[in-house]
């Protein structure tokens, strides 16, 4: 089912196979302005986590996977450090970014911005 001009709700489906697949509005519109920014199909590595499928993957308790507000993502063609510094400039003061060696996180918290780890 499709969810965006880009994106189906099961691209954000938990991994354990409960069904958990929500997904914010804010969280689809980044990822639509990143896959526009870089003109490159964007995989959801992970997206949609229940609660018991965090844990058992040892996911932070208060992760933002299990309230739907976050993906971990790869950009066809982008080292996650680029996608990571696209997303860092064009949101300064707002969400958090991970960075990882074959991956970039996103999420659309309220409150501020966070930022963790280096490519």
């Amino acid at each position: 089912m499709s969810i965006s001009k880009n994106y189906s709700r099961s691209e954000f489906a938990c991994k354990c196979g409960c069904g958990f697949d929500t997904v914010d509005t804010e969280t689809l519109d980044v990822l639509q302005k990143l896959r526009d920014h870089f003109n490159e199909s964007v995989r959801i590595t992970s997206g949609c986590r229940c609660a018991k499928y965090n844990k058992r993957i040892g996911g932070a308790k208060r992760s933002k996977h299990v309230q739907g507000r976050a993906t971990d993502i790869q950009v066809a063609n982008i080292l996650p450090a680029k996608v990571a510094n696209y997303l860092s400039a064009a949101y300064p003061r707002k969400y958090g970014i991970g960075r990882y060696s074959t991956f970039t996180h996103i999420d659309t918290r309220s409150g501020g911005a966070a930022r963790w780890g280096h490519n």
